[in-house]
């Protein structure tokens, strides 16, 4: 059902469920997921992203004129076409040296020309339908005009940046074929795009598990330029290093490491996102900012790039003649600056749903689980005279959920599992409890190291790990997880989380995902919201009572 203001009520017994949603989600954003009846919203940017990956204007409209209840109302209807519309209204050009704002219509520039918040980014009229701008100001200018409604296309094109001959092997060190798999071949054309002006910037969406890492390896060796890889942290470094040693001709000399560690530029040069935002106080210089400016970087990537910090953002809209890439599992930012990624690293060039590489078992199958059990009475008296912030923790540190994870260590005795919390507190007690090894922050990195060996070689079947495994950790062999807390309803973090048992598993390629959570406590109001990534990507969200 479509109401006026854009809202899409899809009843989950309806008989085409799978087909509509998968279609709905090409142009709308889930917002809520009840049970029976989600809702989805179509909003600007949601279209705009559509319209960038290719989606029709008049499919949009045919699926929801052949599947509502009632026929469009002429308002949606007047909205979806006007938004539609602006897809393509702006669009950049490079002419000689100059950087020009291009448009069909005279009297839309006029008006921009007359904005003040553009003042500052325009040199002046080259013809009725040409504004030149300052090359300065080629990302500002796509960020504001963005932000008022008016999305830009970049067509003024990329320098190559320095040469840097990069070739994929076709076996790895051991003689194991390699060759990217075909969806991978495909995110990488998309992305480059030879003789088109659209290839070269944008974000890839894949799940975790699916070889985003191999995708921009893949990016590498069609630009053979020198590239800028930015990451999350140094278990992150580490492992984007190992992947191109093992996947191309790249030695050991061309790759650096720019982390809190080492302060290597090379021709392919890796840092943290940690390391570039470091600085002394609030009101300090960004003293490792230098690193873009290092080299000629023909290729930029953005792992993570959901997780891209403001100042990152900052220095993007600066480089908007070096090729982009954005690689990520979810396009959801808890801080809602999902306009700053589409403007400034590019918009969403590929996406394959997870339930696609699922039927064809590129990622693991899952059964995804929310375990619901009560407070005990001493808790719940604690919980209700505690405030908002304490109580959610109190709720997530809920004593009884221990019971609750011993029952399913039992009925998945065998099977690599990860316990994945956000208090540590509570993660020491069930390490305790369970005997299990305990990975947290604080853990030494070579430590940390030797415990993922072994939980990959089979000599540890159960690893208790906080919040740094959500990010870079390669743990294949994983096939269930536990989450006993998490950060709130952060839907980044399920989408990472669920990411530790997707990889491939040998003989059935089954895993489990559970999420514990206290009974009628704001922990479930949170839950909810995490479980929307989970129903966004297909996944059937099963509830039992404990």
């Amino acid at each position: 059902m479509l109401l006026n203001n854009r809202t899409v009520l899809l009843e989950t017994d309806h008989p085409e469920y799978e087909t509509i949603r998968s279609r709905l989600a090409l142009f709308a954003d889930l917002v809520k997921s009840p049970e029976n009846l989600h809702t989805y919203r179509i909003t600007p940017f949601s279209l705009w992203s559509a319209a960038a990956a290719g989606v029709r204007e008049e499919d949009i409209l045919g699926l929801l004129e052949q599947y509502g209840k009632f026929r469009v109302p002429d308002s949606v209807r007047k909205e979806i076409t006007a938004y539609y519309s602006r897809y393509g209204m702006l669009h950049l050009e490079r002419q000689e040296s100059r950087l020009l704002l291009v448009s069909n219509s005279a009297d839309f520039l006029d008006r921009l020309e007359a904005n003040p918040s553009l003042g500052g980014m325009l040199i002046g009229r080259c013809s009725a339908e040409t504004i030149e701008i300052k090359e300065s100001a080629r990302g500002l200018l796509k960020k504001e005009l963005t932000r008022l409604g008016y999305p830009v296309i970049d067509y003024a094109g990329f320098h190559e940046g320095e040469a840097l001959d990069i070739r994929l092997q076709t076996a790895n060190a051991k003689g194991v074929p390699f060759s990217l798999r075909s969806y991978q071949a495909e995110a990488v054309e998309v992305f480059c795009r030879t003789g088109s002006r659209h290839g070269g910037s944008g974000v890839v969406v894949l799940p975790c598990g699916a070889g985003k890492t191999v995708v921009g390896i893949g990016v590498m060796a069609r630009l053979n330029c020198a590239t800028l890889i930015l990451t999350t942290n140094v278990a992150s470094v580490r492992q984007w290093r190992k992947e191109i040693l093992e996947k191309t001709g790249a030695g050991e000399d061309q790759i650096g490491e720019y982390t809190g560690v080492r302060k290597e530029v090379r021709p392919i040069t890796i840092a943290t996102y940690q390391i570039l935002t470091h600085r002394k106080s609030k009101e300090g210089e960004f003293p490792h900012m230098h690193l873009f400016n290092e080299r000629d970087w023909g290729l930029i990537i953005y792992d993570e790039v959901h997780l891209l910090p403001a100042p990152i953002f900052r220095v993007t809209a600066d480089i908007q003649a070096t090729r982009r890439l954005g690689l990520t599992a979810t396009l959801v930012r808890e801080d809602g600056c999902e306009e700053d990624v589409y403007a400034l690293v590019g918009p969403k060039q590929y996406e394959l749903p997870w339930r696609e590489l699922e039927a064809k078992g590129w990622i693991a199958e899952v059964t995804t689980t929310e375990v619901r059990l009560p407070l005990s009475e001493k808790a719940r008296a604690g919980y209700e005279k505690a405030g908002p912030r304490s109580r959610y923790r109190l709720a997530a540190e809920n004593p009884d959920k221990l019971q609750v994870v011993r029952q399913l260590l039992n009925r998945h005795k065998g099977l690599p599992t990860l316990i994945i919390g956000q208090y540590l507190d509570q993660l020491r007690l069930i390490a305790e409890a369970t005997g299990a090894p305990l990975i947290t922050g604080a853990t030494d990195h070579e430590e940390r190291e030797r415990l993922y060996r072994c939980f990959r070689s089979g000599e540890v079947s159960l690893l208790v790990v906080s919040k740094v495994a959500n990010f870079a950790v390669d743990l294949p062999e994983a096939a269930v997880a536990i989450q006993v807390s998490g950060s709130y309803g952060s839907r980044q973090e399920e989408a990472q989380r669920l990411g530790r048992v997707l990889r491939p598993k040998a003989g059935v390629n089954r895993a489990y995902f559970y999420t514990l959570v206290s009974r009628e406590t704001n922990e479930q109001e949170f839950a909810l919201r995490r479980q929307m990534f989970l129903v966004e990507q297909g996944y059937h969200y099963r509830i039992v009572e404990s």
